[in-house]
């Protein structure tokens, strides 16, 4: 049977038949044998005429492995790559393209052209949809490293590269990891700006400020956390732990905890925290530099300070130990602080405060571990929470909202801030949509011919958006039992 029409191409390795005037057919592998074997065959030369067709591109394909190295001459090249440790590819072409490689690697060099193989998902578009160009859906690579750059691209495959899952890609994630890179960007900067310089030998274990031992910490966790998701494959979630380390941990915290001691003249936790910030800056360029190369490569370049190595690509791989750097003491003193601020803004957000109003921050009953810790960090707590106060209580307190920090109670009286009634109209309104999305979801999914019928994306659409809806739910709840127990108050 002759090939489909989309398999007629005419650039590849030509077949070595020729033709004979009766049609015989002559197989060599150059024409000038060829010719002499139709010369011996005929008695005479004769004119032949050589096959048109070429060979499928899976054929070429297969001695890809080897010919792109020289073969079949002995080339340096050839012994040094040959044969490669990884081969990365898709599913759909084991047999096409992987299994012939083997087949061929074996024949014409007596080994396997790679020991492990990678097989990655399929990049779908943002509904699940296999990219076609008769679909229209088709997502030029270009076009997205035009507009978003080629680090903010390559970060989104990995980010998105869940084993087992393929891969939904939306122009909306490329810009959102854009953002990450423009965050790395500022955070390089404001380090620059703030005196932090690379210092030849900095030594993480000698760090003596708090906060300091607490990102070191950090870090180590991070580097584990990347190096072992890389040894397995797991590139999702290695990408996934450079990101939380980068924006969810120093950009958010260490560096907003760090502003009062960088802007607040010659001190020795000064000189100790610019040193800390440069190193730490260090080694995310290092661990994002597989998935980010060029910025990277950019910032790692130009950081002030200490040259070596003078590029990132030559840089050894982060190797921290996390029960050598961890403090135990700094993580609980620091984790504090965060647990509480994040616990203030959270009930500020559910219960739209207004952002310019700075409302007090009441322990109840507080413990003296919460009494001492609240002592030292209580600046921070009250600027990072925009607390007007930070006060201990005993006893209950009227017009207050409280959240849990840490296992005790925290009061924030916001009555005179917000229109309780109002805020419970808003809150009663929105579960009630709520209710109503979840119920018209949950129809869908319990009608058997839908699940049976309708796309897979779509299906494990309406799963995603039912679970986001059951969350919001689940908070817009909680903030309504405040205000109530406020008004109740």
């Amino acid at each position: 049977q002759p090939w489909c029409v989309s398999r007629q191409i005419w650039w590849g390795h030509r077949v070595p038949a020729w033709y004979g005037p009766d049609g015989t057919v002559f197989v060599e592998e150059t024409e000038t044998e060829a010719k002499a074997a139709a010369a011996a065959h005929y008695g005479e030369t004769v004119d032949l005429t050589r096959d048109s067709d070429v060979l499928d591109t899976w054929f070429s394909s297969a001695l890809w492995p080897f010919g792109t190295l020289g073969w079949p001459e002995q080339t340096a090249e050839l012994a040094r790559y040959y044969p490669g440790d990884v081969l990365v590819t898709g599913f759909d072409i084991i047999f096409f393209w992987v299994a012939r490689m083997m087949m061929m690697g074996l024949h014409f060099m007596g080994d396997v052209p790679f020991r492990t193989v990678y097989i990655h998902a399929l990049v779908r578009d943002e509904k699940g949809q296999k990219m076609s160009k008769s679909k229209g859906n088709v997502i030029d690579p270009i076009d997205l490293i035009d507009k978003y750059g080629a680090d903010a691209v390559r970060f989104t495959l990995l980010a998105l590269a869940a084993q087992g899952r393929d891969v939904k890609l939306a122009e909306a994630r490329v810009a959102g990891y854009r953002n990450f890179s423009t965050k790395l960007w500022n955070a390089a900067r404001f380090a620059e700006m703030n005196g932090a310089e690379s210092v030849e030998g900095f030594d993480p274990t000698s760090v003596s400020h708090v906060l300091n031992r607490w990102i070191v910490g950090e870090a180590a966790r991070a580097t584990r956390a990347v190096t072992e998701a890389m040894e397995a494959f797991r590139f999702n979630e290695a990408a996934q732990a450079a990101y939380r380390f980068t924006w969810d941990i120093v950009c958010d915290w260490y560096l907003e905890l760090a502003k009062p001691i960088l802007q607040g003249g010659e001190t020795a936790a000064l000189a100790e925290t610019r040193a800390t910030l440069a190193w730490v800056l260090d080694q995310i360029l290092l661990l994002l530099h597989p998935m980010m190369p060029f910025m990277t490569e950019q910032l790692w370049e130009t950081r002030p300070g200490s040259r070596a190595p003078a590029q990132a690509i030559t840089g050894a791989w982060p190797v921290l130990d996390p029960a050598t750097l961890a403090d135990p003491a700094a993580d609980a003193e620091i984790g504090w602080l965060i647990e509480a601020v994040s616990a203030v803004r959270s009930v500020r957000s559910e219960l739209n405060v207004p952002p310019a109003a700075k409302v007090p921050v009441l322990f109840r009953d507080a413990s003296e571990a919460t009494r001492s810790r609240a002592a030292t960090h209580g600046d921070a707590l009250a600027r990072l929470a925009r607390a007007e106060r930070i006060e201990f209580v005993d006893g209950e307190v009227a017009g207050t909202v409280e959240t849990i920090v840490n296992g005790e109670v925290v009061l924030l009286p916001i009555a005179d801030v917000i229109d309780a009634a109002v805020e419970i109209k808003r809150l009663e309104g929105e579960i009630t949509k709520l209710d109503r999305d979840i119920a018209g979801i949950d129809k869908r999914l319990d009608n058997p011919a839908f699940v049976a019928k309708a796309p897979e994306e779509v299906v494990e659409e309406n799963r995603e958006r039912r679970a986001q809806a059951v969350a919001d739910r689940e908070a817009l709840s909680k903030a309504l039992a405040r205000v109530q127990a406020m008004r109740r108050d």
